[in-house]
């Protein structure tokens, strides 16, 4: 099976995939740009990021001159722009071409030339039909026509979907049951899972090596300060639940920081909450092993949630808010965690009290967390290609 695979840029939740799809296929990736190896600027965590972890080994890939604009892509039209991905389509003959998503002009010439060369193109996307019909109603007009009566009858031949929301969403914009392939999102589980299994017994000790409290339980958030992330949500709903037994810890970083700091100074909860700044890929395991309960209360533009798939490798309970894309797969509501609505403070401080007030419910959550991931795998979505062609 040949696949060329078109992408944006190196992503560390990709390079795992992209390792076991080569050693199953004649797979060529082909990059829009490379800033994210470079280190340049990311937009999100405003400042420069360098990855710790090699996003290109294991897999044959390409970049293609980028005529766009410099820094990492960020979902603007033109941000990539590269015309070689034409000469890519046509030296790479009888290869599916495999394309994530439409938010590039790359991506709409690599899928028009690939159409006019006679190669079969898949598309992977991630939208939620839930978020999608949130959207204005000329908006969704607009997309009804381009989308459904042109892209997808004509220049698809098969759609590869995430999850149940982004089946949802193709089903929405007509696409057939026959020209699906389920392709679950997915992390590295023997990764995360090698961690877990090494550090399950051992929470206190990682907990004095990153100067937490060893006698408090952790509330976990993992995720950029940004309006899309709502970082504040939590901040409020921890202040509510005034529990002395908890520390919250949140990493990333970004714009909404001195938000966040005034705030937790005005609270006077400065003890009980970290933010951590960025912590790259190769420290984030010790994070989710102390973790008690995992929460993720992103709004729009939250098509998934990896790192809900990651937490949950680490046998963890998940608090997701109900516009997250992984929310109606990755939770099941009273058994491994809870779905709260959208920006429901006092909702999402009453699910954390009842996690944390019970010992026996979380840890049969967080059990029940790890059984569920382990369907969630890059395994799976290797086989369904395959099965596919």
């Amino acid at each position: 099976m040949k696949i060329s695979y078109f992408l944006s840029h190196p992503i560390q939740y990709f390079s795992p995939l992209l390792r076991e799809l080569s050693k199953a296929t004649d797979l060529e990736v082909c990059y829009y740009s490379d800033a994210s190896i470079k280190g340049q600027k990311d937009k999100g965590f405003g400042m420069p990021i360098q990855w710790d972890t090699d996003l290109l080994a294991g897999y044959p890939a390409v970049f293609v001159s980028n005529y766009g604009r410099k820094g990492n892509p960020d979902n603007h039209f033109m941000d990539v722009f590269n015309p070689g991905v034409v000469g890519v389509v046509r030296k790479r003959k009888g290869s599916i071409v495999m394309v994530n998503g439409w938010a590039y002009s790359s991506d709409v010439l690599t899928i028009f030339f690939a159409r006019m060369m006679g190669r079969k193109v898949w598309l992977r996307a991630e939208n939620p039909l839930g978020q999608e019909l949130r959207k204005n109603k000329a908006s969704l007009f607009l997309k009804k026509v381009i989308l459904r009566h042109i892209i997808f009858p004509f220049f698809i031949d098969k759609c590869l979907y995430i999850g149940r929301e982004n089946r949802s969403f193709f089903n929405y914009y007509g696409v057939k049951e026959d020209r699906l392939i389920y392709t679950p999102y997915a992390v590295d589980n023997a990764f995360f899972s090698n961690y877990y299994l090494q550090w399950k017994d051992k929470k206190a000790e990682l907990k004095r090596e990153l100067g937490l409290p060893v006698d408090k339980k952790v509330i976990l958030f993992v995720g950029k300060y940004t309006v899309k992330k709502r970082p504040m949500d939590l901040l409020q709903a921890f202040q509510k639940l005034q529990a002395q037994d908890c520390v919250l810890v949140m990493i990333g970083e970004g714009e909404l920081r001195p938000q966040m700091e005034a705030f937790i100074a005005k609270e006077g909860i400065e003890g009980r909450v970290r933010l951590t700044g960025f912590v790259n890929q190769s420290k984030m395991p010790r994070y989710y092993a102390t973790a008690d309960v995992m929460v993720m209360c992103s709004g729009m533009g939250e098509t998934w949630g990896l790192a809900v798939n990651e937490a949950m490798n680490f046998a963890t309970p998940v608090i997701v808010s109900n516009t997250c894309g992984c929310s109606s797969d990755l939770v099941e509501n009273g058994r491994n965690g809870f779905v709260f609505e959208e920006g429901d403070v006092n909702e999402l401080s009453k699910f954390l009290h009842q996690l944390l007030s019970d010992d026996v419910f979380r840890k049969n959550a967080g059990q029940r967390s790890r059984e569920i991931i382990q369907e969630y795998s890059i395994e799976r979505i290797v086989q369904n290609i395959r099965h596919a062609q």
